[in-house]
C-alpha cells in the first residue's frame, strides 16, 4: 500500500515537470503573437488579461491591435505596464476627452460671437463643389493628445519601428475598403486611425489615405499576429459588442451601429477560423458594458482578467522562469527621461493661416522645460479657433537640441462655412417667437486674417449683419472694424401692468470701429457709430408718438468673459462695459453688466448685476433700460420695466441634477433665484423709485439644440410668468 501510495506520488510529481518542462520548451522553441481586438470601451478588458500574462510570467514575441485593442497593444509594446495603464485610465476625463471644444473662456472673442448665437455641428463647409459636412461627431482632438499623453511623446516622437516589441495596428482606408496596416511611424497616429469610427470620430488623413476604424476588415486580426513575427501560437482576445436586438434598432445612429456591427461580426467569424489547436482563445464576458461606456474600464478590466483566469492552465504553457521573464521585461521596458528642455519651438507650414497666428497661442519657450499640460491647453484653444482640422505636436532631435514642432493642419476643404441656429421664445405675457438664423462666414481672406461675416434671422425679430474684420498684424493684437446691423422688434407697453401698445422698433447703425484683442479675455473697441431709429405703435389705446431718428456718436465697448461655458457655466466671470456719447441727440447712455459663477460640489451659485444711466441728458424711450423676462426680473413681461439710471441684479443657486451622454457638452440643473431692481426714472410703473423684486424657479439643461429653460417666475406682489425657451436668443 505504501508502496502504490509512494509510485503514485513519484508519477504525479514527474507529469508536473514534464509538463512544465514541455511549457518552458515551447516557450522557448517557438514565437507568441499578442492579439488584440477591437470593441471601443470594452476593449479595457485587454489590460486585464496581460495583468494575468504578467503575473504568469509569459512574455510575448509581437503583439497586433485594432482600435481600442491598437490603444492598449501600441502601449504595451511602448513598454507601459498593465498597472501603468489602469492608473493612465483612472485619471482620465472621459466626458472631457470626447469634447473637442476648448473651454469657453479659451476662445477668441470672434469665437465666442458666432457661439453664442449658432449650433455647434452644424457648420457647412463652402467649397466650388458645393457644400460638405463635418466628417464625425468628434474631430477626436483631445483624443490624440490623451495618446500622447500615455506614450509619453512629449518626451520624444514614439516611432512603432523604434519599439521593442513588434508592433502592428489595423486601420480601414475608407475610400477603398482596403485594410492598411502600420508597421512604422508615429505610435499615437496609428492609434488614433485606428479607433476612428465611422460618423462618430473623424477620419485620419495619412498618405493620401482617409483612415478609420481597423475593425471594420480585421477586428481580430489572427493573421497578421502570425505572420508579424512568424508565431507558432497566438492569444487572441475578442472583445467585440454582440448584435443589437431587431427592435432596438429604429434611429439613423442605431441602424448604423449595428451596420458596423455587422461587418465586424462578418470579419471576426473569418478571423476564428484560422485559430489552431496551438492557439489561446480569450471571449470576456463582458454583459451589459456598451462601447461608449469608457467610465465602466474597472469593470471591462477586470472581466479581462477573469476571462484569462479561466484559461490560466494553457497560458500557464508558455510561461518562462522568473530571470528569462526579466530578462524579456527589461529588454523591452521604456525608461523615459522625467523631463527635456526645449531649445526651439517650431511652427509647421500652413496655407492660408499666417504661422504667427498660431505661435501667439503657444507659451512654450525656448530653454525651458516641457510643460506638457499647458501646452495641451494650448493645442485645444488654437483648435478652438475652428480653422483646423487638427492641431497637434512632436518633439524631435535635431543637431543634439530638442525641437518642439506644432502641426496646424487646416481644414482639408475651406475655411468659408455655413452656420445654422434657432431660437424658441414662449413666455406665458407675450406672444411666442421663433426665429431661424443663418450666417456664412468667409475667414482669412488675406494673409493677415481678413474675414467677412453675414448673417440673418427670419422670424418674429428678424435681424440682418454684415461685418468685416480685418486685423493690423499677423498676431492679431490690433484691427478695423466695419459694421452694418439692423434689426426689428416689437416692444410692448404697459403702464404697470396693463399692456396699453405693441410698438414696432425698426434700428440700424453703421460703425467704424478700431480695437485690441485682449488676449484670451476679450476685446477692446472704439469707434463712431450712426443710428437710424424708427418706430411706430401698431396697437395702441392711447396715443403715441411715432419716431424717424437719425443720429450718430462714439461708442466704446469693453467685452471680458473668462466663464468656462457660454450658457450654464460653473466657473468664471464676464464683465460688459459700454459707452455711447450722441451730441446730436443730447443723451450718453453708460452700461455696465458684470456677472460670475462659483461651483461647491454639485451645486453653482451664479450673481449678476447690471448698471445703466445717462451721463447726461435723458435716455430716449427706444434706448432706454428694458427689463422684465425671463432672468431680468422674470416677475414681469419682457421689457415691461423701461427707464432710465436702472440698477438690477439676482442671485441664484443651481443643482446639477444630471449630465448629457458622452460627446455632448453640459448639465441638466434646477435653478432658484432671487431678483430685484431699482429705477431712478421709471418710464412705465408707477412705483417711483421704489426697489421691484421678483423670484424664478427653472429647469435648464444644455442640448444639442443649444440651452433649454423652463421657468416659473412671480413677485410678492402676485405677478407671475411662465417661459419656455430653447436655443440662443
Amino acid at each position: 500500500m505504501n508502496m502504490r501510495k509512494g509510485i503514485s506520488f513519484r508519477s504525479i510529481a514527474l507529469l508536473l515537470i514534464g509538463i512544465g518542462l514541455t511549457g518552458s520548451a515551447l516557450a522557448e522553441s517557438g514565437r507568441t503573437a499578442l492579439v488584440l481586438g477591437g470593441g471601443g470601451a470594452r476593449g479595457a478588458a485587454h489590460i486585464g488579461v496581460l495583468e494575468v500574462l504578467e503575473r504568469e510570467r509569459i512574455p510575448v514575441d509581437c503583439v497586433v491591435g485594432t482600435s481600442m485593442g491598437a490603444l492598449v497593444a501600441g502601449s504595451y509594446a511602448a513598454g507601459l505596464s498593465p498597472k501603468k495603464m489602469r492608473k493612465k485610465l483612472a485619471e482620465a476625463d472621459w466626458t472631457d476627452i470626447f469634447l473637442d471644444v476648448a473651454d469657453f473662456s479659451q476662445l477668441s472673442y470672434r469665437k465666442k460671437k458666432v457661439s453664442q448665437r449658432y449650433l455647434p455641428g452644424t457648420e457647412l463647409g463652402v467649397t466650388h463643389n458645393g457644400f460638405q459636412l463635418q466628417s464625425g461627431v468628434v474631430a477626436g482632438e483631445k483624443i490624440k493628445l490623451f495618446f500622447n499623453q500615455l506614450v509619453d511623446a512629449n518626451l520624444g516622437e514614439r516611432n512603432i519601428e523604434q519599439l521593442s516589441i513588434p508592433l502592428a495596428i489595423v486601420a480601414t482606408d475608407i475610400g477603398t475598403g482596403e485594410r492598411v496596416v502600420f508597421r512604422e511611424g508615429s505610435l499615437t497616429q496609428a492609434m488614433r486611425a485606428s479607433m476612428s469610427v465611422p460618423g462618430l470620430m473623424a477620419p485620419v488623413e495619412y498618405k493620401g489615405r482617409k483612415l478609420v476604424d481597423g475593425g471594420l476588415v480585421d477586428n481580430v486580426p489572427i493573421v497578421l499576429g502570425r505572420e508579424l513575427c512568424n508565431a507558432d501560437r497566438v492569444i487572441a482576445v475578442n472583445v467585440g459588442s454582440p448584435l443589437r436586438e431587431p427592435e432596438n434598432i429604429g434611429s439613423v445612429l442605431s441602424v448604423t451601429a449595428q451596420m458596423i456591427g455587422t461587418l465586424t461580426k462578418q470579419n471576426v467569424e473569418r478571423s476564428l477560423t484560422s485559430l489552431t489547436g496551438q492557439d489561446i482563445y480569450i471571449y470576456p464576458e463582458l454583459g451589459t458594458i456598451k462601447a461608449s461606456e469608457f467610465a465602466r474600464y474597472e469593470e471591462a478590466a477586470d472581466a479581462g482578467r477573469k476571462a484569462a483566469e479561466q484559461q490560466v492552465m494553457l497560458l500557464r504553457t508558455l510561461s518562462v522562469d522568473k530571470n528569462t521573464y526579466l530578462a524579456w521585461k527589461n529588454k523591452n521596458k521604456y525608461a523615459p527621461k522625467t523631463e527635456i528642455v526645449i531649445d526651439e519651438v517650431r511652427i509647421a507650414p500652413t496655407k492660408r493661416v499666417h504661422r504667427n497666428y498660431v505661435a501667439r497661442q503657444i507659451r512654450q519657450m525656448p530653454g525651458t522645460l516641457l510643460d506638457r499640460p499647458e501646452l495641451e491647453q494650448d493645442l485645444i484653444r488654437i483648435y478652438g479657433d475652428g480653422f483646423y482640422q487638427n492641431v497637434d505636436y512632436r518633439v524631435i532631435r535635431e543637431n543634439d537640441e530638442n525641437i518642439l514642432e506644432i502641426i496646424a493642419r487646416e481644414k482639408e476643404v475651406s475655411l468659408d462655412y455655413l452656420v445654422f441656429g434657432f431660437s424658441i421664445d414662449n413666455e406665458y405675457r407675450q406672444e411666442s417667437n421663433f426665429n431661424f438664423r443663418a450666417a456664412y462666414r468667409n475667414t482669412w481672406i488675406n494673409s493677415y486674417g481678413g474675414e467677412f461675416f453675414a448673417s440673418a434671422d427670419v422670424g418674429g425679430k428678424p435681424r440682418v449683419e454684415l461685418d468685416f474684420y480685418q486685423p493690423l498684424d499677423t498676431r492679431h493684437h490690433f484691427f478695423v472694424e466695419p459694421n452694418y446691423l439692423r434689426k426689428r422688434e416689437d416692444i410692448s407697453i404697459f403702464i404697470d401692468d396693463e399692456r396699453i401698445a405693441d410698438y414696432q422698433l425698426d434700428t440700424s447703425y453703421t460703425e467704424m470701429v478700431v480695437g485690441t484683442n485682449l488676449g484670451g479675455y476679450g476685446q477692446s473697441r472704439l469707434g463712431w457709430r450712426e443710428y437710424h431709429v424708427k418706430g411706430e405703435a401698431d396697437l395702441s389705446s392711447v396715443v403715441l408718438p411715432n419716431v424717424d431718428e437719425r443720429f450718430g456718436g462714439f461708442v466704446y465697448e469693453l467685452n471680458l468673459d473668462r466663464r468656462n461655458r457660454l450658457y450654464f457655466p460653473s466657473h468664471g466671470w464676464r464683465s460688459d462695459i459700454s459707452y455711447f456719447d450722441s451730441h446730436q441727440n443730447g443723451y450718453s447712455k453708460l452700461s455696465a453688466d458684470l456677472g460670475g459663477a462659483y461651483k461647491i460640489s454639485d451645486y453653482v451659485l451664479s450673481v449678476r448685476t447690471t448698471y445703466t444711466t445717462s451721463l447726461k441728458g435723458q435716455l430716449p424711450i427706444y434706448d432706454a433700460v428694458m427689463l422684465g423676462g425671463f432672468l431680468r426680473m422674470s416677475g414681469y413681461a419682457s421689457n415691461q420695466i423701461l427707464g432710465d439710471e436702472a440698477l438690477y441684479g439676482h442671485i441664484r443657486t443651481e443643482k446639477i441634477i444630471g449630465r448629457m451622454p458622452l460627446g455632448l457638452n453640459g448639465d441638466l440643473r434646477l435653478g432658484f433665484g432671487l431678483e430685484a431692481a431699482k429705477l431712478e426714472t421709471n418710464y412705465t410703473m408707477s412705483t417711483g423709485d421704489d426697489w421691484l423684486d421678483s423670484g424664478v424657479i427653472y429647469l435648464g439643461g444644455e442640448t444639442p439644440f443649444g440651452p433649454l429653460y423652463l421657468g416659473y417666475g412671480f413677485t410678492s406682489r402676485g405677478d407671475y410668468n411662465m417661459y419656455l425657451q430653447l436655443g440662443a436668443l
